[in-house]
């Protein structure tokens, strides 16, 4: 069943209440507030900072953020734009290999065509599938292009070199994950039950939607927008809240260790949500610190499931999906990253 054919089902529904969704929203944000002054009432030695420093750094951090991911958003749903309304029906699918792994190969790849972090590709990647991309290869697009991304590989080898091996570790393992990850989800018996039913909404207005490519591409424009935006926003501030709640030093006490320094580099990557573009240059202060293989595993897993993102996929891929593709690529990457630490 095609995501367009299960969006009209869905669409006969009634929507779902944007109530519930604030409301979530909102108890997030008291959760976040609520801890920081327990935190600061319970254990005043636990920061240096006192909390109203804090909740500046975390605003700010939030900003930060929000400012290094917005233009990529754009460029992104501009890219999906493009994609959905411009090219013509089977231009992109004549290219592309009919063998299921062939075909995922070739749009792992896609993202060096793309110089966009993993922002900008959640808009792309909404509009494959809204042309008819099934879900296992647009996951593996979204994995692996953020990583094998031009701008990305110009960094990282900025940042590193050779050394290590971790440029080449993180290209060669990001390509693979991607990859594991398509296979996987391509099992799946229902594929459209990955798919959030506000997405298969989306997918049925830009479907009906009628007129020149002009008023179609103004149309999905607001769509992307007002789908991704809210999430954007939610994602940088939960991520720079957090980064206030965990004090670095706990983080660099345990650098040292070959398995715990991966661990917490993931955390690290998960927490900080850095843009992929710069990720690496961030990753090298920790370089004198921690292990080879955990700033591998913080390279690999930044990109596909921060905070910001998980807030971005949820916007098309069910809670279940997110689950998933998180313990798939934090297992991929610790074992990638203790493979490095042995060999180098």
């Amino acid at each position: 069943m095609s995501v367009a054919t299960t969006s009209r089902s869905v669409a006969s529904a009634p929507p779902r209440s944007g109530v519930a969704r604030t409301l979530v929203g909102l108890g997030v944000g008291v959760a976040v507030i609520a801890a920081l002054f327990l935190i600061d009432a319970f254990a005043p030695t636990f920061f240096a900072a006192p909390l109203p420093t804090r909740a500046q750094d975390g605003l700010t951090l939030a900003l930060s953020v929000l400012i290094e991911s917005l233009p990529f958003v754009v460029l992104g749903v501009l890219l999906s734009i493009i994609v959905q309304v411009w090219v013509p029906p089977g231009a992109i699918e004549r290219w592309m290999p009919r063998a299921p792994w062939a075909r995922r190969a070739v749009l792992s790849l896609l993202g060096m065509l793309i110089p966009v972090c993993e922002c900008g590709n959640v808009p792309f990647a909404r509009g494959l599938l809204m042309r008819g991309f099934r879900v296992s290869d647009t996951l593996t697009f979204l994995v692996a292009a953020p990583i094998v991304n031009p701008i990305v590989i110009i960094s990282t080898h900025a940042a590193f070199g050779f050394s290590d091996g971790i440029l080449v570790a993180r290209l060669v393992g990001g390509f693979l994950i991607a990859n594991l990850i398509g296979w996987l989800y391509s099992r799946h018996p229902d594929p459209d039950k990955l798919l959030t039913e506000r997405f298969l909404e989306t997918c049925e207005i830009v479907v009906q939607e009628r007129g020149g490519r002009g008023r179609r591409s103004l149309a999905q424009f607001v769509v992307e927008l007002r789908s991704v935006m809210p999430a954007l926003i939610i994602g940088s501030m939960v991520a720079g809240a957090v980064q206030v709640l965990i004090p670095r030093s706990a983080l660099l006490a345990i650098g040292s260790d070959p398995a715990l320094s991966i661990a917490a580099m993931m955390v690290l990557a998960v927490v900080v949500s850095l843009c992929s573009n710069v990720d690496a240059f961030f990753a090298l202060s920790f370089a004198s610190t921690f292990t080879p293989g955990s700033i591998v595993a913080f390279l690999v897993v930044g990109p596909v499931v921060d905070l910001k993102m998980y807030a971005l996929l949820r916007t098309t891929f069910t809670t279940r999906v997110l689950i998933g593709l998180t313990a798939i690529v934090v297992l991929s990457a610790f074992a990638l990253g203790t493979v490095v630490n042995l060999l180098v």
